[in-house]
C-alpha cells in the first residue's frame, strides 16, 4: 500500500474479492472511517410460517397468533446471525487482520437477516469537542431528562438522530466529497507521465 490513504471504492473492492463467495452475494456494504472499516454482509432469513392474518387467529391449539409468528420469526433470525457468527469467526479474524494490516485500521463485522442488522464487536472512538454554554445546556436537559446517561451518551444520542434525520443531505454530502476526490487524483501531481 502507498503513503496516501486507501479510498472507500478501493476497500470494497479488496474485500468483494478477499471474501469467501458466499459472502459476496449480494455484495457487503463497507463503510470507512480514520479508525475503522465496518463490513456488513447478507445473510438469508430463515424459512419460518406465514404470519396469520389477524381475522384467521384463533385459541385453536398449534395455531400461531400473529404475536407468537413474529416473536417465533424474531427469535429465528438471532438464532440465524449468532450461528454464522460462531460458525465464521475464525474466517473472519483472518481477513480482519489481513485488511488491517493493508489498511491500517479496525476491522468489524455486521450482519444483516430478515430486515434485522446486528453489529459484531465495534469500536467506540472518544471525540474531544469543545461546546458553549448553550449547547452544553442541550446536552444537560437530555441526561436530566432521563435520555441519556452522560453528557458523552447524550452528544452521541444527538449524532445519532442527526445522521437518521438528514441522511439525504449527508449522502449528497458524501457524494461531492467523492468528486472531489476524483479531481485531487486526476490533479497535475497524479497525473500518469508521458510518453
Amino acid at each position: 500500500m502507498t503513503k496516501r490513504e486507501s479510498s472507500t471504492a478501493e476497500i470494497a473492492a479488496w474485500f468483494g474479492e478477499r471474501l469467501p463467495a458466499e459472502w459476496t452475494e449480494p455484495a457487503p456494504r463497507v463503510t470507512v472511517d480514520r479508525e475503522e472499516i465496518t463490513v456488513v454482509l447478507t445473510i438469508a432469513a430463515p424459512e419460518t410460517p406465514e404470519t396469520p392474518e389477524p381475522a384467521e387467529t384463533t385459541d385453536e391449539p398449534g395455531r400461531p397468533d400473529a404475536e407468537t409468528a413474529e416473536g417465533a420469526r424474531a427469535e429465528a433470525i438471532a438464532g440465524r446471525i449468532a450461528r454464522f457468527r460462531a460458525d465464521t469467526r475464525e474466517r473472519r479474524i483472518q481477513i480482519a487482520r489481513e485488511a488491517e494490516r493493508r489498511f491500517r485500521r479496525k476491522v468489524a463485522w455486521g450482519v444483516v437477516s430478515g430486515g434485522h442488522e446486528e453489529l459484531f464487536t465495534h469500536l467506540a472512538v472518544p471525540v474531544m469537542t469543545r461546546l458553549r454554554q448553550p449547547e452544553r445546556q442541550v446536552l444537560d436537559t437530555l441526561v436530566e431528562a432521563g435520555v441519556a446517561r452522560s453528557r458523552a451518551h447524550a452528544l452521541a444520542w444527538c449524532v445519532r438522530l442527526v445522521g437518521e434525520n438528514a441522511e439525504e443531505w449527508l449522502s449528497s454530502l458524501r457524494s461531492a466529497m467523492a468528486e472531489v476526490e476524483k479531481v485531487r487524483e486526476a490533479g497535475p501531481g497524479n497525473a500518469a507521465p508521458a510518453g
